[in-house]
């Protein structure tokens, strides 16, 4: 759970750890990660009334006549970044909630959408806990998808530079708070995964922000290239988020039924049905790039019929087996949503479409255990399983009419988001041959 420290314990520690800097984060709509350094002399101020910016150039909140916003730091969040210490100081870092100067919060602010969307759980005595397996890749430098390794799934090699680039990361993301499951090689050649530790909706994706952040970070200071873009090589595994995600209440984990054959509660069937039907409609959110759909097709072990499954790896959500004794680990795992998302509005969507599946009493189909990609159109057709969009363009015109999307993203982060990937889905179709590589490689 997100820990709380006041504005004296956040002051006291910079004085006890000898902070010179403080960097205050927050995201655009697209989850792109935006910074405001002070020095740690006007962090008393910064806690008290936030820091005044003009927002009129951050994607989402461009109101020219109303552009001035505050950042005002989430105490919680302070922690010191490991890898910044020399003569100038230690730097810390400090998410932020968006306001307006009323204070009342930006309804641009990805960051307070998760807020709102949590808070509709919580109404219901419940906490929506997550654990997403990031996965990317390791290049020789940002211009061109060149490899540093030829390993795959699970891959020691000797002198694996990566290996040691994967440690580093995992350490520095311990340091700082943030808990690292597993890291390991997978699938493709460069390709990697870090999984966090499960935890709340919120701290999770200010951590999975952060873990993309110190991934690139550490590369970089190794002369390497990291991306998270999620099909960077033609003909092999592309990169994707796997979610795994559950409700409790307090310390029960509501989705867990021991009577029940696959172990998952009534809540928990619900839920599912939830998220296999407004799939569609989340998939812009949480494959929101004209790249991710490259991803998306059979054969790459990406996800794209939509039905469940206990051992199969071909489901869009699939449901672990159950291990006895361990109750809180039942679960569901979302296997469609990649890492170049915005955590903060991908778990929001999902949780909306948990909790429409919960209030709709939405009945669970029957479990898929067949390599779905094996079956012909008519037997698909014969077991009701439709399949996701296939493009970024049919992905917008889902979410364009979707009232469950609009209404967990907010009407601001709705229209602004389903114009910008308008405006993507144009440059695209007008200029194909180089887009995806000069608009994404180097920045996701």
């Amino acid at each position: 759970m997100a820990k709380t420290m006041t504005r004296d314990e956040v002051l006291a520690a910079a004085e006890r750890e000898g902070v010179r800097f403080v960097r205050l984060w927050f995201t655009d709509i697209l989850g792109f990660l935006k910074s405001i350094a002070i020095s740690v002399d006007e962090l008393p101020a910064a806690l008290d009334d936030g820091v005044g910016f003009d927002g009129s150039s951050v994607e989402g909140m461009a109101r020219i006549e109303e552009s001035d916003v505050i950042a005002m730091p989430d105490p919680g969040t302070f922690v010191v970044l490991p890898w910044h210490e020399d003569t100038y100081g230690k730097v810390a870092r400090m998410f932020c909630d968006v306001l307006e100067p009323t204070g009342e919060h930006h309804m641009a602010d990805p960051r307070w959408a998760l807020q709102r969307n949590l808070a509709r759980a919580a109404e219901r005595g419940l906490t929506f806990f997550v654990g997403p397996e990031l996965e990317y890749f390791y290049f020789r430098s940002g211009e061109r998808p060149e490899i540093v390794d030829k390993g795959g799934y699970f891959d020691l090699t000797p002198q694996d530079v990566a290996s040691d680039l994967r440690r580093e990361t995992s350490f520095v993301l311990e340091q700082m708070g943030i808990g690292v499951e597993y890291s390991h090689h997978e699938v493709a050649p460069s390709q990697h995964e870090i999984d966090l530790r499960y935890t709340d909706a919120l701290t999770m994706a200010d951590g999975a922000m952060t873990c993309r952040f110190v991934v690139k970070d550490v590369a970089l200071k190794h002369g390497v290239h990291a991306t998270f873009m999620p099909k960077p090589l033609f003909g092999e595994n592309g990169s994707g988020m796997h979610v795994h995600q559950s409700l409790f209440e307090g310390s029960r984990n509501a989705f867990f039924d021991a009577a029940d054959p696959y172990h998952l509660s009534a809540t928990a069937k619900h839920y599912i049905a939830g998220l296999l039907r407004h799939a569609p409609e989340l998939a812009a959110i949480t494959s929101q790039w004209v790249n991710s759909y490259k991803r998306l097709v059979p054969g790459y072990e990406a996800p794209v019929y939509i039905c469940w499954g206990q051992k199969n790896r071909s489901a869009l959500v699939r449901v672990p087996r159950y291990k006895p004794g361990k109750e809180k680990a039942t679960r569901a795992e979302l296997r469609s949503p990649d890492p170049a998302c915005n955590p903060y509005l991908a778990f929001s969507v999902m949780l909306a479409a948990g909790l429409a599946g919960i209030d709709g009493r939405y009945e669970l189909p029957e479990a898929v255990e067949k390599d779905v990609y094996q079956l012909d159109a008519e037997e698909l057709a014969e077991l009701g399983i439709a399949q996701l969009p296939g493009s970024l363009f049919e992905a917008i015109q889902c979410a364009e009419s979707s009232e469950l999307v609009r209404e967990a993203l907010g009407d601001h982060i709705f229209d602004s988001f389903i114009a910008n990937k308008k405006l993507e889905w144009d440059r695209y179709s007008r200029h194909v041959s180089q887009f995806e590589l000069d608009a994404y490689l180097d920045i996701l």
